[in-house]
């Protein structure tokens, strides 16, 4: 159920970003490990799972937004295609969170060479991974965020 009050958008904007800072550790966690890819693997698996939930919890699942009165559907789906998200309202899928990640493809390809350096390198790869789900996971978040605060300006202005 989409947000009505900006209270509610704003509590739910808290939750996810929770969400986020504990998905962003364990991906992190993974990073430590010095087996090449599988931190990557990880990231994937984290991702499959964050971004739907995220939209599950702003009311923008693609069957949340199904489930809607065509014309708030309708209203909903210009903001999405006006904004330019590709991961509000739609399904999430291992190809979608690939594109994802190769936006962060350089701080992965640093991430991968310097988990080999001992200790050091451990650490900046986790910190590396840290930060790249929490800015794909916060980005995300700033998305639905911004498709739920026009839906509510619109009711209330066509109230």
């Amino acid at each position: 159920m989409i947000p009505k009050s900006i209270s509610e958008l704003d509590r739910i904007k808290e939750e996810c970003k929770s969400m986020v800072n504990k998905r962003a550790s364990a991906s992190a966690a993974a990073a430590v490990i010095p087996v090449p890819g599988a931190d990557v693997g990880a990231d994937v698996a984290i991702m499959l799972e964050l971004l739907p939930a995220i939209n599950r919890k702003f009311g923008l699942s693609p069957v949340q937004i199904d489930d809607l009165d065509a014309a708030i559907k309708g209203k909903i789906l210009v903001i999405i295609s006006s904004i330019g998200s590709q991961l509000v309202g739609k399904l999430i899928t291992k190809q979608t969170v690939m594109l994802l990640l190769k936006k962060v493809g350089a701080r992965i390809a640093v991430k991968q060479v310097t988990k080999f350096i001992p200790f050091v390198g451990q650490a900046v790869s986790a910190g590396i991974s840290f930060g790249a789900m929490k800015y794909l996971g916060n980005s995300h978040i700033d998305e639905c965020y911004d498709v739920c605060k026009r839906i509510i300006q619109m009711d209330k202005e066509s109230a």
